[in-house]
């Protein structure tokens, strides 16, 4: 009866309904996720700029980490489903329990590189003495807590693969409210709260990636019939679902992981002008993201349905579904570029902007937000190629323009201008390039398709 009941969902509901059912909530959840990486560089800025610096120059770092957690993740979130819908239960119990295994193997590298590699990393970039300590401080906790932030993304994708992205929503937004709520607190050292400055944002960061690791896991051991976690299973990987999660999550790690590097290397060149225009840039990053978060959202509800209907040979549900996600998101990327174009000075404001970030920020932001309609594009075609196993495709896409392009522009236009101003559209030209590369092989995989 239970498997009848999520043939219905998956493979009969009309695609409109099932999108928004399981799309909508990670959309909102991530939304909220984003937003205080938002909140979290607001109240750093209140304390210095250098402060603001120092959390700029480590959310490269922290998206290093998120690109293996997540790409983890969508592997995990794109083969579950697929063995569910071919009647391979014991293959998808091995999934989830090889990616709990794989989980602790990141938690113990990075809490290796936050006791040994936070302080170099810092002194590798400026020898400004309080953004390198500031920045080792803030660095060193998120990457020795990390627990929270590898093993929530795994539990929330494991309720996302099997239908009940609702839970997932509430375990994600759990650990966003209680950032957003205990950031002042600990920063400031508001009430019974001790005043810990930048250390207070970063502990404020990693205890709600805790406690969203925990709500999730719960909901999982509860509410998920579909999978079955056992400690022997967990310690005994399985060879085959190693390979599956990975040939699948790889491009997403490289897309998250190459943004992370070129990010880095962006920071250089910016360093060469001044520390502010890295915190713009830096500022920019984590506003992209926000805007984004609505396409990743899209993502996490559309690859269980991609998976699931491409397992069953069901085409028109699949490009149904495709079609109606790119819709919806490139109408909301429209009218964030309207917003974003209209309003840069507020969004400066937010982040007690001083009068020379100001007068550099507003053009830098609106030429920033030209890309948003491409770079939501790419998320959505990359996506679908890679859910319906044309990794190499996505792969190739992620590294151009995670990497490759954005770097590429940035160094060409300083090497031929030197003049800041120029240097920001490199960050447009990098995503309309993309995005027609990411046309040509989506339309060549469908070719692909359709001659299987």
């Amino acid at each position: 009866m239970s498997e009848n009941k999520k043939e219905n969902r998956l493979g009969t509901m009309p695609v409109g309904k099932l999108l928004i059912s399981m799309a909508i909530p990670m959309m909102i959840s991530f939304f909220i996720q984003a937003l205080y990486n938002i909140v979290d560089s607001m109240f750093v800025a209140r304390i210095s700029e250098n402060a603001l610096t120092a959390v700029s120059l480590a959310f490269p770092m922290q998206q290093i980490m998120n690109a293996i957690g997540v790409g983890t993740g969508v592997g995990i979130s794109a083969s579950i489903p697929r063995a569910i819908a071919q009647r391979k239960q014991e293959h998808a119990d091995h999934i989830a329990n090889t990616g709990i295994f794989l989980n602790l193997c990141y938690v113990a590298v990075f809490m290796l590189l936050g006791f040994f590699f936070a302080h170099r990393f810092y002194v590798m970039q400026t020898d400004v003495a309080e953004i390198v300590e500031a920045g080792t401080t803030y660095l060193r906790i998120v990457w020795v807590i990390c627990a929270g932030a590898f093993f929530g993304q795994i539990f929330e994708k494991m309720l996302t693969a099997c239908g009940k992205a609702s839970l997932a929503m509430i375990s994600m937004a759990s650990g966003a409210v209680f950032n957003i709520i205990f950031d002042p607190l600990l920063i400031f050292g508001i009430g019974p709260f001790p005043k810990m400055g930048i250390a207070g944002a970063a502990l404020a960061t990693v205890l709600g990636q805790v406690l969203a690791a925990c709500i999730a896991f719960y909901f999982n051991h509860i509410n998920n019939e579909w999978l079955t976690f056992r400690i022997k299973d967990i310690f005994h990987p399985e060879g085959a679902a190693v390979k599956e999660i990975y040939t699948i999550g790889f491009p997403s790690m490289i897309t998250m992981g190459l943004t992370s590097m070129s990010s880095f290397f962006i920071n250089q060149i910016l360093l060469t002008y001044s520390t502010t225009s890295t915190a713009i840039y830096g500022i920019w990053l984590k506003l992209q993201n926000f805007c984004y978060m609505p396409a990743f959202g899209m993502n996490n509800g559309m690859v269980p349905i991609l998976s699931y209907n491409s397992g069953t040979k069901k085409w028109d549900r699949v490009y149904q579904t495709i079609r109606y996600a790119l819709t919806v998101i490139l109408s909301l990327m429209i009218v964030l570029t309207i917003v974003l174009e209209s309003n840069p000075h507020v969004l400066l404001t937010m982040f007690d902007a001083s009068e020379n970030m100001m007068a550099l920020g507003i053009p830098a932001v609106r030429t920033f937000v030209a890309s948003l309609v491409f770079g939501g594009t790419c998320i959505i075609l990359t996506s679908a190629m890679q859910a319906l196993r044309h990794s190499k495709y996505t792969l190739i896409v992620n590294v151009l323009r995670g990497f490759v392009l954005p770097v590429l522009a940035f160094f060409l236009l300083s090497s031929m201008f030197h003049e800041l101003g120029r240097l920001w559209i490199a960050v447009p030209v990098a995503d309309i390039t993309a995005c027609v590369i990411a046309v040509f092989l989506y339309r060549k995989m469908k070719q692909d398709l359709a001659a299987e």
